[in-house]
């Protein structure tokens, strides 16, 4: 009888540390290829570290394909993605301007399919931005995307990629807006975009909203008055069974997320790509100074 107690003492006892051990597990950050990813990411991984969390980084993973098979397999636990890139490349879905709706059709896809959740979007929206110079825009009187179709005929336009064929690229522009430009510039290469811009080989080109140059250059953005780009808002996307082993990583990337802004995130990366700061100090002064 004693010897049957101690067996089931025993294996309590091994039930219980096998659940430790498995909740004891290190929380696997990754990330994408590029700057800002790197820093949200550190972002998440020092304010999981300072709520007693165990983190493992796992950053620049590559592009969205490849984190996203991180994230499937359980190489990771987590990463930041962008709600109209999850799901163009994901979801399959049709892009519109409706940031709740596109954020409840990737939530509900990926909790249906996968396995994995959106927690609450920050408000970062790093979507296209169409730039000129602001003298340049104050010479055609340019206040809104609708005010360039008329003078689109005496305007370059630059960009790289596909741009040039994308449904929200140019002919998206010219289909909403009417913009038929004077002259298309290709570049073959990415990041030559606002030296072009800067030193008036184009007059007008695409960024991103949380790009750094934009408040460095002062440059004017044309507001997308009719809605042709769609959002993507920054988001975290959890593994469900990471959630259950660990509920308080919601808790303290919830809190996080609206602190996020556009404007946070242009100076975070003028500091990496311009002024050489690591990533990983970028996010521990935007903590110290959010309080988190």
């Amino acid at each position: 009888m004693i010897s049957k107690s101690l067996k089931a003492l025993s294996l309590g006892i091994a039930l219980v540390s096998s659940v430790a051990a498995a909740q004891a597990e290190p929380v696997k950050i990754g990330s994408k290829n590029f700057t800002e990813q790197f820093i949200v990411a550190e972002i998440y991984a020092k304010a999981l570290e300072d709520n007693g969390i165990e983190v493992e980084r796992r950053l620049n993973l590559g592009a969205t394909q490849i984190a996203h098979t991180a994230l499937t397999s359980g190489e990771i636990d987590l990463y930041p993605e962008y709600t109209g890139t999850a799901l163009a490349a994901v979801v399959k879905g049709e892009l519109t301007s409706d940031a709740d709706q596109i954020y409840n059709t990737v939530k509900d896809y990926y909790e249906k399919n996968l396995q994995l959740t959106l927690l609450q979007p920050t408000a970062i929206n790093n979507g296209y931005a169409i730039v000129m110079l602001p003298e340049r825009a104050a010479e055609f009187n340019l206040k809104t995307l609708s005010d360039v179709g008329p003078v689109s005929n005496q305007l370059t336009f630059g960009a790289e990629g596909t741009f040039a064929e994308r449904k929200d690229g140019l002919p998206g522009m010219k289909d909403v807006y009417g913009i038929q430009f004077k002259e298309f510039v290709q570049f073959a290469k990415l990041g030559i975009r606002y030296n072009a811009l800067t030193s008036k080989q184009i007059d007008m080109t695409f960024g991103f909203s949380t790009d750094w140059q934009i408040d460095a250059e002062k440059l004017t953005v044309l507001p997308d008055d009719k809605n042709l780009f769609p959002p993507y808002y920054l988001v975290p996307i959890v593994r469900e069974d990471a959630l259950e082993a660990n509920p308080k990583i919601a808790e303290v990337l919830n809190k996080i997320a609206p602190l996020l802004t556009n404007e946070k995130m242009r100076a975070m990366n003028a500091a990496v790509e311009r002024d050489r700061e690591e990533p990983a100090d970028v996010a521990e002064k935007f903590l110290e100074e959010n309080k988190i």
